[in-house]
Order: structure tokens, then C-alpha cells, then sequence
């Protein structure tokens, strides 16, 4: 085990260096930041002063290189808009979005499990039919669409919920009124992932009931409920251990536009905000952490996968 995990981190670490080079590449080819500080009353040699400060008078091979140094120092730079430190920054918004998104990841399973279990045990029965089509209609339906469908019905028509941030202002806050603001955006976020899932948990659940040995068990009478449950679910939890780690980058890019139609205080707004302002070091930042955790949780679900399934041989 620790020899596989060594290798796949020396792996990583050159399509880390990949990434950051593309997403570099991505963000120059956008155009330069100073476009966005001029104005009236800022006169050019005040923006050529700033270009040399920012060091964007030096070719973009250059600045990548000055920028991967910081990073090897443990800097991710300051923000050119607010002049923040980066990881000051994705610090202070790390923890709603983990918020956000641990929760309707979990929303997302409780919905899809045992739906996808109640299909596979009644295949091509009305609820099978109607389980899978649900799926997806939730799993075609954009993200964006369904979050204004919410805010409209919920905010505008019925005033139940808030429609943005993560808490009322002039409040103390508290749980109660946390949970409020979360709930459009959890749901929003949990149904696209539900449709997908419920399709996987069926196709595993319909695959491992159709394996000898459960044929056996019901044909030596145990129960129907404990052949599900007992046998079936405990071999169907590598589809289970699978899907949770495809939906780590979903998650983060679901919740950058999420996160920006109900102006939660997350990572996905603080980068929507910085593609529009083009602000780069902050740009950089959240794309390396995001690469670091997509890379990671794939470490850790195979690990998971291999401790579910012992058969299984990490080389």
C-alpha cells in the first residue's frame, strides 16, 4: 500500500505541473489585469509603474516560473484587487463551500441509495420506470435553471426562504438560520448528482443480483430483505466508494455557479469574482487547490477501493 501510494503521488506531481501550466496559459491568454485598473484618472505611466510592480512586464514563461517559486516557498501570492494573501483568502472561504458541498453530497446519497436499490429490486416494474425517468429529468436539468426556478417559487412567490448569502444580515446568525440559506442551493446541487447516481446504484445493484452465489442464497430461502441488504448493498458499496469520488470534481464546479446565483461565501464566488476582475493570483490558487483535492480524493478512493474489496491488488 505504501509503495502504490508513493507511486501515484510522483505520478501527480507532473499533471499537477501540467495543470498549472495550462490554467497560466489560460489565464494570460485572457488579457492583461491592467486592462481592468484603467480608468479616467489613471494616466500611463502609472499603469507601466504597476506592470513592473506586478512583474507583467516580463514574458509569461517568466512570470510562471516566478509564480511555480512562490509556490515551492509555500506563497501563493497576493490578490491584485483586495492585495489579501491567496491562502489567507481560500482559508477564509474554504469552510462554506466545504459546508455546501459535504452536505449535499451526503443529501445526494441519501436520495440516490435507496432509490437506486428500490429500482434494481423491482426492475421494469412502474417504479423502476419511474425512478429511472425521474433520474433523468433531475440529471438534465440545468443547474442554473432549477436554482432561478427555486428562488422564484420559494423567495419571490411563497417569501419562505432567503435567496442569498449564508446568513441574514443584522442577525446573529446561528444554526437555524445557516440551514435556511442552504437549502435552495443543497438542493440545487444534490438533485443534479442524485439523477446520475441513481442510474449507477441500480446498474450495480442489478449486476451483483444476478451473481451465483445470491441466486443460491435465495434459493436456499433467506430472505429477500437480507439478500439486499446483508449480501447485495455490502458488494454494491465499490460502486458507492466509486461515485463519491467522481463527485469531488463535480462538486467544485457545481458550486462555482451556485455559489454565484445565491452569493454563497465560498470558493466558487470568491473565483467568480476574480475571473471578472482578472484577478490571476487568485485564479491560480483556487485551480491548484482544486487540482491538489481532485487528485487526492482519487488516491483516497482507491484506497477505500482496495480496503472494500481485498481482491483487489494496488500495483
Amino acid at each position: 500500500m505504501t509503495k502504490y501510494i508513493l507511486k501515484r503521488i510522483l505520478v501527480a506531481i507532473p499533471v499537477l505541473i501540467g495543470i498549472t501550466i495550462l490554467d497560466y496559459a489560460l489565464c494570460s491568454a485572457a488579457g492583461s489585469p491592467l486592462a481592468m485598473m484603467q480608468s479616467a484618472r489613471t494616466s500611463a505611466a502609472a499603469l507601466a509603474q504597476k506592470e513592473i510592480a506586478l512583474g507583467l512586464d516580463q514574458p509569461v514563461y517568466v512570470q510562471y516560473f516566478i509564480w511555480l517559486k512562490q509556490i515551492l516557498q509555500g506563497n501563493l501570492g497576493v490578490s491584485y484587487k483586495t492585495f489579501e494573501p491567496v491562502s489567507s483568502m481560500i482559508a477564509s472561504h474554504l469552510g462554506p463551500t466545504l459546508l455546501l458541498m459535504g452536505t449535499s453530497l451526503i443529501v445526494s446519497l441519501l436520495l440516490s441509495l435507496p432509490a437506486g436499490i428500490y429500482s434494481a429490486a423491482h426492475q421494469y416494474s412502474k417504479g423502476d420506470y419511474t425512478v429511472v425517468g425521474l433520474s433523468f429529468l433531475s440529471s438534465s436539468i440545468p443547474s442554473f435553471f432549477l436554482a432561478l426556478l427555486l428562488i422564484y417559487l420559494f423567495t419571490v412567490q411563497l417569501g419562505w426562504l432567503p435567496s442569498s448569502g449564508m446568513m441574514t444580515l443584522g442577525s446573529g446568525g446561528g444554526a437555524l438560520d445557516v440551514a435556511r440559506h442552504m437549502v435552495m442551493p443543497v438542493i440545487v446541487l444534490a438533485v443534479g448528482m442524485a439523477g446520475t447516481n441513481i442510474r449507477y446504484f441500480r446498474s450495480a445493484m442489478l449486476e451483483i443480483l444476478q451473481k451465483d452465489y445470491l441466486r443460491t442464497a435465495r434459493a436456499k430461502g433467506i430472505g429477500r430483505w437480507r439478500v439486499m441488504n446483508r449480501h447485495a448493498l455490502r458488494n454494491a458499496l465499490l460502486t458507492v466508494i466509486t461515485v463519491i469520488g467522481m463527485e469531488i470534481p463535480v462538486l467544485f464546479g457545481g458550486a462555482v455557479i451556485i455559489e454565484q446565483v445565491f452569493s454563497w461565501p465560498g470558493l466558487g464566488l470568491m473565483t467568480m469574482n476574480a475571473i471578472s476582475s482578472r484577478d490571476y493570483p487568485v485564479i491560480m490558487g483556487v485551480c491548484l487547490f482544486s487540482a491538489v483535492v481532485v487528485l487526492v480524493s482519487n488516491i483516497v478512493t482507491d484506497i477505500l477501493y482496495a480496503m472494500a474489496d481485498p481482491t483487489i491488488e494496488l500495483k
